[in-house]
């Protein structure tokens, strides 16, 4: 940004104005239009080299779900969002209308985070998580760009030994963790921010075919249940 100082009387200082040059917009929108660029081959080699992967991650998760089993989610960063966001699609609304779905994140309780990070170690916040909170037959899904995260590979080692089915979402060469689960997905790519946008379109596809399969049967039922099931608001001043 280039600077011009303008001084519009003699008794007062002087302004400093920022000028936008044409050499720094342009450098702008090359920088915009080749993140989407980067973007979108990202997403066109992962429909070419993932689609049966992607099917097959939503088959095990709906099989399970069918079965009243559930799903967990667990990562770091912006993974650990990933997994809450997911989860949050499930238990709520992703497009139709269907009855809410077992899932759970476990990097929403901080008090459970910062204890088992302080006082047991960071490597176990989803490990002791996931002996507590998994049981046999649930699906696990662990979220790392690398595939190399310990906390989220001492998570599914755990979940292997519980008897839950394990999936990985993670990009590069997968790392240990891909090797590590019963099932993978991964992004073909080493640009962690590519792969972190590709990990939340395919939480977005696997929503839309849980629904696929969900909505069409239980909708229907599920909202006159809930409607006869309802009970009235309570009256604000006998609200406790």
């Amino acid at each position: 940004m280039a600077k011009l100082e303008v001084t519009t009387k003699p008794e007062l200082a002087s302004r400093t104005l920022e000028i936008e040059t044409p050499n720094r917009k342009d450098r702008e929108v090359s920088l915009v239009l080749a993140s989407i660029q980067k973007s979108i081959e990202t997403k066109e080699r992962l429909s070419k080299q993932c689609l049966n992967e992607i099917i097959e991650m939503a088959r095990i998760v709906i099989g399970a779900l069918r079965r009243g089993r559930k799903v967990v989610f667990f990562g770091n960063g912006g993974s650990a969002a990933d997994a809450q966001h997911i989860s949050a699609e499930l238990v709520g609304k992703f497009k139709s209308v269907r009855p809410p779905l077992r899932a759970l994140a476990l990097t929403t309780n901080t008090s459970v985070l910062t204890a088992v990070g302080n006082d047991v170690s960071f490597d176990e916040i989803f490990s002791r998580q996931v002996q507590a909170c998994v049981d046999k037959g649930d699906v696990v899904v662990a979220i790392s760009t690398s595939g190399r995260s310990k906390n989220v590979i001492l998570g599914v080692q755990e979940a292997g030994r519980i008897g839950a089915r394990t999936i990985a979402l993670t990009g590069g060469n997968g790392g240990q963790l891909a090797t590590l689960c019963d099932h993978k997905v991964i992004v073909p790519s080493n640009d962690t921010q590519r792969v972190q946008e590709c990990h939340i379109m395919i939480g977005h596809v696997i929503c839309e075919l849980i629904d696929e399969a969900f909505a069409e049967k239980t909708s229907e039922k599920w909202i006159r249940t809930t409607r006869q099931d309802r009970k009235p608001a309570l009256p604000l001043a006998t609200a406790t």
